[in-house]
C-alpha cells in the first residue's frame, strides 16, 4: 500500500509539474496599437470551429475605434469563392503593455465581451511585420504577417518560439493565401520541406 501511494504521489507530482511547465503564457512587453492596426494575413493557425468555412485568403484588419476599442474585421474566401466577413471589437485588458486583448463578435446593445476570446500577443516583430497571437491555455494560435507570404527563416524562428512557450507546432495548419502558401499542411511538416 505504501509503494502504491508513493507511485500515485510521484505520478500526480509529475502531472502537475508537466502542466505547470508552461502554465503562464508570457506576452510581449509593449505593443504600440497605432503601429499594430492595419491589415494582417493569416500564415498559420490552430483551426477553430468559427473558421470552418474558410478555405483561403484569411485576413484580419484592425482600426482604432471609439471608447478605446479596436475595430476588428476578419475575412476569408469560402469554397464558393464568396468572401465571408465577421465584424467585431477588441478591448485592451492589460493597459500597461497593450499585449493582452479580448475580442468579441457579439453585439447586442453594445459589445458583449463576456462572450469574447483572449487575444494575447506573444511575439511581435520590432517593425510590426509579423505577430503571433496565443491563448493562455494554448487552445488557439495565429501567425500573422503584413504580407501573404513569410520567409522560411522567420517562420522557423516563430516555430521555435511557439515550442518554447508550450505549443505543439504540428497543431498549427498553414493557411492558403494567393501569392503565398498553397497547401493546408501542419506547420511542423511545412518546415521539413
Amino acid at each position: 500500500m505504501r509503494k502504491l501511494m508513493t507511485v500515485v504521489i510521484c505520478l500526480f507530482s509529475n502531472l502537475v509539474m508537466a502542466n505547470d511547465s508552461h502554465s503562464e503564457l508570457l506576452t510581449v512587453p509593449n505593443v504600440d496599437l497605432n503601429q499594430y492596426v492595419g491589415k494582417w494575413y493569416e500564415i498559420a493557425t490552430i483551426p477553430q470551429f468559427f473558421q470552418r468555412k474558410c478555405i483561403k485568403n484569411t485576413t484580419a484588419e484592425y482600426a482604432l475605434g471609439e471608447q478605446e476599442l479596436v475595430n476588428v474585421v476578419n475575412s476569408c474566401d469560402k469554397e464558393s469563392g464568396e468572401r465571408l466577413t465577421a465584424e467585431g471589437a477588441a478591448r485592451v485588458v492589460d493597459a500597461e503593455s497593450n499585449s493582452k486583448l479580448q475580442v468579441t463578435f457579439v453585439k447586442l446593445f453594445g459589445w458583449i465581451f463576456y462572450f469574447g476570446g483572449d487575444y494575447w500577443i506573444v511575439d511581435l516583430d520590432e517593425k510590426y511585420s509579423y505577430a503571433v497571437i496565443g491563448h493562455p491555455k494554448r487552445e488557439y494560435a495565429w501567425i500573422l504577417s503584413r504580407t501573404p507570404t513569410m520567409d522560411l527563416g522567420t517562420l522557423t524562428k516563430i516555430n521555435q518560439k511557439l515550442q518554447e512557450i508550450g505549443y505543439d507546432s504540428c497543431k498549427l495548419m498553414m493557411s492558403i493565401q494567393d501569392g503565398g502558401n498553397q497547401k493546408k499542411i501542419p506547420l511542423c511538416e511545412f518546415l521539413k520541406n
